[in-house]
């Protein structure tokens, strides 16, 4: 993989995503997949424990020079931070109480938010549905890189100071594809966010608020676990456009890594996804699978076949029916 010339385009395609079909099928064939479609009763004391420990990390570096600051938050805060994006991830489905208490993942997800220091929970629920829903779609989907980051991404260079600064690239790209208004509850998130954040900087001093803000920023960016971002739906085999991977790191990143799985069955939470592959592994066993998220940025660094652009885009009509 990576010996042909870079791409020009994204891999356009004229077919429905795989996940839907797969997903008929799936269940009429194992009913008992939709017993794993409960909330996990653990979900919430994960988050707690992972809240805590970077408000001790807080007050702990609050007096340390600079450099360690900086080692401390890629090392530790930036483990910590992106496992409480992937939270929020999982939470976005419901899964932490069900949908039946939507209200209550909402605001799990936000006091999961808090140690990340910029509000993030709302918004990212407002669009992952449509990436699972419109998967790929082009202007709808903004997982997917804009035109004019897989034209200037596309050298080794270029490609690694793009996957340093995804964290602005996730924040800033769906106001550019897919602008929509604001919502209430991205309102109260950013109020809830200013008001920890002030509370933090009034209590600890300016170290430990740039420590939370250090921790996001190098946790999302060029970090060995954020080859999530890549290895979930980056092209490295034509006609596959989602990928799992199933080594260690999925144990502090709420199971992100089975992917395909789940897309297959998003409201089933991450601690249940591996008993998917356990119930129907003729779906899975045989499918490319990535075995080190650490490979997958090297991969996509240096291989020419790789960038923005190794992406399937393809176009949806709008449903026209609420979420």
């Amino acid at each position: 993989m990576g010996n042909s010339a870079g791409r020009s385009d994204f891999e356009w395609v004229y077919t429905d995503q795989p996940h839907t079909q797969r997903r008929k099928e799936m269940l009429a064939k194992y009913p008992a997949i939709k017993a794993l479609m409960r909330p996990d009763p653990h979900l919430k004391w994960t988050v707690l424990g992972l809240v805590l420990a970077q408000l001790l990390a807080c007050w702990l570096v609050r007096g340390l020079a600079w450099r360690w600051l900086f080692f401390w938050a890629y090392t530790f805060g930036g483990c910590v931070n992106h496992s409480l994006t992937l939270a929020i991830h999982d939470i976005s489905h419901n899964t932490a109480f069900g949908t039946g208490r939507a209200a209550h993942n909402r605001w799990l997800a936000i006091f999961a938010n808090l140690p990340i220091g910029l509000p993030y929970a709302a918004s990212f629920k407002k669009y992952h549905v449509d990436h699972h829903r419109y998967l790929g779609g082009d202007g709808l989907d903004v997982d997917v890189p804009t035109r004019l980051e897989g034209w200037l991404f596309c050298t080794p260079a270029r490609k690694l100071l793009w996957l340093l600064l995804q964290p602005f690239f996730y924040s800033l790209r769906p106001l550019c594809v897919h602008p929509k208004a604001m919502t209430r509850m991205e309102v109260l998130n950013a109020l809830v966010q200013l008001a920890a954040n002030a509370t933090i900087f009034s209590l600890w001093g300016l170290k430990s608020m740039v420590y939370l803000l250090a921790s996001s920023i190098l946790g999302l960016g060029l970090h060995p676990i954020s080859g999530h971002f890549v290895a979930e739906h980056y092209m490295f085999l034509k006609g596959h456009e989602t990928y799992s991977y199933y080594g260690p790191l999925n144990w502090i990143t709420f199971n992100v890594g089975y992917h395909m799985e789940h897309h297959d069955f998003p409201s089933i939470p991450g601690c249940n996804l591996p008993l998917v592959r356990k119930i129907a592994p003729e779906y899975y066993d045989h499918l490319p699978q990535h075995h080190s998220w650490v490979k997958v940025l090297w991969d996509f660094v240096f291989e020419d076949s790789l960038g923005p652009f190794a992406r399937v885009k393809r176009v949806y009509k709008l449903a026209e029916d609420p979420l």
